[in-house]
Protein backbone atom coordinates (compact mmCIF):
# COMPACT_ATOMS: atom_id res chain seq x y z
CA UNK A 1 0.00 0.00 0.00
CA UNK A 2 1.73 3.73 -0.87
CA UNK A 3 1.43 6.08 1.57
CA UNK A 4 -1.20 8.50 1.53
CA UNK A 5 -1.58 11.88 3.35
CA UNK A 6 -4.36 13.70 4.30
CA UNK A 7 -4.41 17.41 3.51
CA UNK A 8 -6.74 19.83 5.71
CA UNK A 9 -8.10 22.69 4.39
CA UNK A 10 -6.63 26.11 6.16
CA UNK A 11 -10.00 25.87 8.48
CA UNK A 12 -9.30 22.35 9.21
CA UNK A 13 -11.80 20.49 6.97
CA UNK A 14 -10.76 17.29 5.47
CA UNK A 15 -10.08 18.57 1.73
CA UNK A 16 -8.52 15.32 -0.17
CA UNK A 17 -5.92 12.60 0.00
CA UNK A 18 -3.19 13.43 -1.87
CA UNK A 19 0.27 10.68 -2.10
CA UNK A 20 3.36 11.27 -0.68
CA UNK A 21 5.10 12.68 -3.39
CA UNK A 22 2.31 15.43 -3.63
CA UNK A 23 2.42 16.38 -0.04
CA UNK A 24 5.88 16.40 0.39
CA UNK A 25 6.16 19.23 -2.70
CA UNK A 26 3.18 21.08 -1.00
CA UNK A 27 5.29 21.27 2.18
CA UNK A 28 8.17 22.28 0.32
CA UNK A 29 6.82 24.94 -1.28
CA UNK A 30 5.48 26.26 1.99
CA UNK A 31 1.94 26.04 0.78
CA UNK A 32 1.35 23.21 3.61
CA UNK A 33 2.70 22.71 7.26
CA UNK A 34 2.82 19.02 8.58
CA UNK A 35 0.09 18.68 11.59
CA UNK A 36 0.80 14.46 11.78
CA UNK A 37 3.69 12.26 10.60
CA UNK A 38 4.60 8.77 10.52
CA UNK A 39 7.27 5.94 9.34
CA UNK A 40 10.79 6.88 8.58
CA UNK A 41 11.85 10.28 7.28
CA UNK A 42 12.03 11.16 3.49
CA UNK A 43 16.05 11.78 2.53
CA UNK A 44 17.54 13.88 -0.37
CA UNK A 45 20.47 15.17 -0.58
CA UNK A 46 20.12 18.43 1.34
CA UNK A 47 16.55 18.34 3.50
CA UNK A 48 15.54 15.14 5.57
CA UNK A 49 11.38 15.33 6.51
CA UNK A 50 9.49 13.06 8.33
CA UNK A 51 6.81 11.49 6.35
CA UNK A 52 3.65 13.70 6.85
CA UNK A 53 0.41 11.90 7.42
CA UNK A 54 -1.88 15.04 7.88
CA UNK A 55 -1.01 18.59 6.43
CA UNK A 56 -2.94 21.65 6.62
CA UNK A 57 -3.01 24.10 3.94
CA UNK A 58 -1.64 27.37 4.62
CA UNK A 59 -4.36 29.28 2.81
CA UNK A 60 -7.82 28.63 2.51
CA UNK A 61 -9.11 26.87 -0.40
CA UNK A 62 -12.57 27.59 -1.44
CA UNK A 63 -14.56 24.28 -2.25
CA UNK A 64 -17.55 23.94 -4.38
CA UNK A 65 -20.20 22.34 -2.40
CA UNK A 66 -22.15 21.97 -5.81
CA UNK A 67 -19.98 18.84 -6.48
CA UNK A 68 -21.42 15.31 -6.58
CA UNK A 69 -19.64 12.03 -6.59
CA UNK A 70 -20.28 10.23 -9.32
CA UNK A 71 -21.81 6.51 -8.86
CA UNK A 72 -19.54 3.57 -8.26
CA UNK A 73 -19.67 0.01 -7.24
CA UNK A 74 -17.33 0.42 -4.23
CA UNK A 75 -19.20 3.96 -3.56
CA UNK A 76 -22.80 2.49 -3.08
CA UNK A 77 -21.41 -0.79 -0.88
CA UNK A 78 -19.32 2.04 1.21
CA UNK A 79 -22.72 4.29 2.01
CA UNK A 80 -24.52 0.88 2.53
CA UNK A 81 -21.72 -0.16 4.95
CA UNK A 82 -21.56 -3.50 2.80
CA UNK A 83 -24.58 -4.37 4.50
CA UNK A 84 -27.81 -6.13 2.27
CA UNK A 85 -30.55 -3.66 1.77
CA UNK A 86 -32.95 -6.74 1.80
CA UNK A 87 -31.51 -9.26 4.31
CA UNK A 88 -29.25 -6.89 5.98
CA UNK A 89 -26.86 -9.65 5.73
CA UNK A 90 -22.91 -9.02 3.68
CA UNK A 91 -22.89 -7.15 0.82
CA UNK A 92 -20.51 -8.32 -2.27
CA UNK A 93 -22.41 -7.22 -5.31
CA UNK A 94 -24.54 -3.54 -6.35
CA UNK A 95 -28.39 -4.26 -7.13
CA UNK A 96 -30.64 -2.29 -8.87
CA UNK A 97 -34.14 -1.55 -6.96
CA UNK A 98 -35.87 -0.56 -10.61
CA UNK A 99 -34.30 -3.33 -12.95
CA UNK A 100 -32.32 -1.71 -15.57
CA UNK A 101 -33.99 -4.07 -18.40
CA UNK A 102 -37.28 -1.74 -16.80
CA UNK A 103 -35.55 1.09 -17.38
CA UNK A 104 -33.76 1.59 -13.66
CA UNK A 105 -30.91 4.45 -14.08
CA UNK A 106 -27.08 4.02 -12.82
CA UNK A 107 -27.95 6.69 -9.94
CA UNK A 108 -27.44 6.71 -6.42
CA UNK A 109 -31.07 6.94 -5.47
CA UNK A 110 -31.68 3.52 -7.50
CA UNK A 111 -28.82 1.20 -6.72
CA UNK A 112 -28.17 -0.14 -2.94
CA UNK A 113 -25.63 -3.29 -1.44
CA UNK A 114 -27.17 -6.86 -2.05
CA UNK A 115 -25.82 -10.13 -1.14
CA UNK A 116 -25.42 -12.65 -3.72
CA UNK A 117 -28.31 -14.69 -2.73
CA UNK A 118 -30.99 -12.07 -2.52
CA UNK A 119 -29.52 -10.55 -5.69
CA UNK A 120 -30.08 -14.26 -7.17
CA UNK A 121 -33.69 -14.45 -5.91
CA UNK A 122 -34.80 -10.89 -6.49
CA UNK A 123 -33.68 -11.02 -10.59
CA UNK A 124 -35.38 -9.15 -12.74
CA UNK A 125 -37.87 -8.26 -10.48
CA UNK A 126 -38.82 -4.89 -7.93
CA UNK A 127 -38.93 -5.35 -4.35
CA UNK A 128 -42.44 -4.85 -4.03
CA UNK A 129 -43.62 -7.55 -6.39
CA UNK A 130 -42.03 -9.67 -4.05
CA UNK A 131 -43.27 -8.08 -0.88
CA UNK A 132 -39.95 -6.87 0.35
CA UNK A 133 -38.92 -3.95 2.04
CA UNK A 134 -35.35 -2.06 1.67
CA UNK A 135 -33.76 -1.78 5.34
CA UNK A 136 -31.95 1.48 3.86
CA UNK A 137 -33.26 4.83 2.03
CA UNK A 138 -31.03 5.02 -1.33
CA UNK A 139 -29.38 8.24 -1.55
CA UNK A 140 -26.45 10.24 -2.64
CA UNK A 141 -23.44 10.43 -0.08
CA UNK A 142 -22.76 13.35 2.19
CA UNK A 143 -20.49 14.94 3.96
CA UNK A 144 -16.78 15.79 4.27
CA UNK A 145 -15.96 11.77 4.76
CA UNK A 146 -17.08 11.41 1.03
CA UNK A 147 -14.64 14.59 -0.42
CA UNK A 148 -12.04 12.03 1.06
CA UNK A 149 -11.45 9.86 -2.59
CA UNK A 150 -8.77 6.97 -1.92
CA UNK A 151 -9.66 6.96 1.46
CA UNK A 152 -10.45 3.53 2.27
CA UNK A 153 -9.10 2.56 4.59
CA UNK A 154 -8.87 5.51 6.60
CA UNK A 155 -5.20 5.73 8.52
CA UNK A 156 -5.47 5.56 12.53
CA UNK A 157 -3.74 8.80 12.57
CA UNK A 158 -6.69 10.80 10.91
CA UNK A 159 -9.12 9.86 13.02
CA UNK A 160 -8.45 13.17 14.96
CA UNK A 161 -8.60 15.54 12.17
CA UNK A 162 -11.98 13.81 11.34
CA UNK A 163 -15.57 14.99 11.60
CA UNK A 164 -17.31 12.08 14.23
CA UNK A 165 -19.26 11.04 10.73
CA UNK A 166 -16.44 10.33 9.19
Amino acid sequence: MRPRTLVLNAGFEPLAVVSLRRAIVLVLTGKAVVLATDGPGVRSSSVVLDRPSVILLSRYVRVPRARTMPVSRQGVLRRDAQRCAYCRGPATTVDHVLPRSRGGPDSWENLVACCVRCNNVKGNRTPEELGWTLHVVPRPPHGPAWTLRHAEPLHPLWVDYLPAAA
